[in-house]
């Protein structure tokens, strides 16, 4: 047991879970996508561990480029905006984009990007989030890959943080209230 789990109400999705959803998405893009290149854009530092799986997944030709948005700062719940701390370093114009996130919550920050990301005239913008939160939507996004649909519970593991704590779990796990309600 990793010390941190003490930390941890319960597994809400296993590992064992994670790696067969990934699979089946990696096939979803691979029929979506039908070979042609894609450049995948991963969202740091959340998605990082998905994105890792994900890649080594899919059959079509790829691009990596990564960015950093941050919308939380230490807290549990989205600021409402978005802060590009790292852009993408490849030029999309023209190209198949698709962003890989961790989670999909209230959608703020991932409008702002794609609202931004649009605006640089690639061929066609993709969302692919391992998590979803559609009871705590704000904004009319919807992801285009999305892995597991979750209850409105603070989560971590799998790469996602609380303070930049537990991202080495391999499930995702909902922490304990004692923790973050301090």
């Amino acid at each position: 047991m990793i010390s941190i789990e003490k930390d941890i109400e319960r597994v809400l999705i296993s590992e064992t879970e994670i790696a067969k959803r990934v699979k089946e998405m990696a096939a979803e893009m691979d029929a979506y996508y039908k070979g042609e290149e894609v450049v995948l854009a991963c969202i740091l530092k959340g998605a990082v561990t998905f994105f890792s799986d994900l890649v080594r997944l899919v059959s079509f030709p790829v691009q990596f480029d990564f960015m950093c948005v941050s919308s939380y700062g230490s807290g549990t719940s989205s600021s409402g905006s978005a802060k590009i701390l790292k852009d993408l370093s490849v030029d999309i114009t023209g190209k198949n984009l698709l962003l890989v996130e961790d989670i999909l919550d209230s959608g703020n920050t991932m409008s702002a990007l794609i609202k931004l990301l649009s605006s640089r005239n690639p061929k066609d913008i993709k969302l692919c989030c391992l998590l979803n939160k559609p009871s705590r939507r704000v904004q009319p996004i919807t992801a285009d890959f999305s892995g597991f649909d979750i209850p409105d519970e603070f989560v971590v593991g799998y790469g996602l943080d609380y303070d930049e704590r537990y991202r080495q779990l391999p499930y995702v796990g909902v922490v304990k209230p004692s923790v973050y309600k301090k």
